[in-house]
């Protein structure tokens, strides 16, 4: 039996030529985010006391169907690539439209964003994981799917 310490960073058949390295950075996201955010956002949910206001009660069923879905996405993480797509864009998207405006006027660090602020910065880990080739031909442009380049077969009427 050889080893090769190479094989991380092959692309792999057994996953759609993505490479085992972002197959494991995938799955140690899914791993953070099922037992971290699931733990903190299941207990917020099971133990919260009174009526829920309307938008508060949104944000924490989003982020607790996100962590339940990611324990799906250790089984299956290019099936559950979507999850981690939400995360790096609705991430990045508040840091441009909140957190960048209020460092450019040096008025991020005494914000009521700056915890925030530094816990989307994590977002660098997803973007790093993503397998972006394999992610873009799926759910952007692969003209090997294409429907326009499929060809139909010719039925001849009788």
């Amino acid at each position: 039996m050889t080893i090769d310490p190479l094989y991380i960073v092959r692309r792999a058949n057994k996953y759609d030529g993505v490479r085992p390295i972002n197959i494991y950075l995938l799955r140690f996201l899914y791993i953070l985010m099922f037992f971290v955010l699931g733990q903190v956002t299941w207990t917020h949910v099971l133990t919260h006391k009174g009526p829920w206001d309307p938008v508060n009660a949104v944000v924490w069923c989003v982020w607790t169907a996100f962590a339940t879905l990611a324990g799906l996405g250790i089984i299956r993480p290019l099936k559950f690539l979507p999850i981690i797509l939400l995360e790096i864009f609705y991430k990045v998207f508040w840091l441009i439209l909140v957190a960048y405006p209020l460092w450019s006027r040096g008025t991020l660090a005494a914000s009521s964003a700056a915890d925030i602020t530094t816990q989307f910065l994590w977002v660098i880990l997803p973007i790093a994981a993503m397998p972006w080739g394999y992610a873009f031909a799926q759910y952007v442009y692969n003209p090997k799917r294409s429907p326009r380049l499929q060809t139909q077969p010719h039925s001849i009427a009788a």
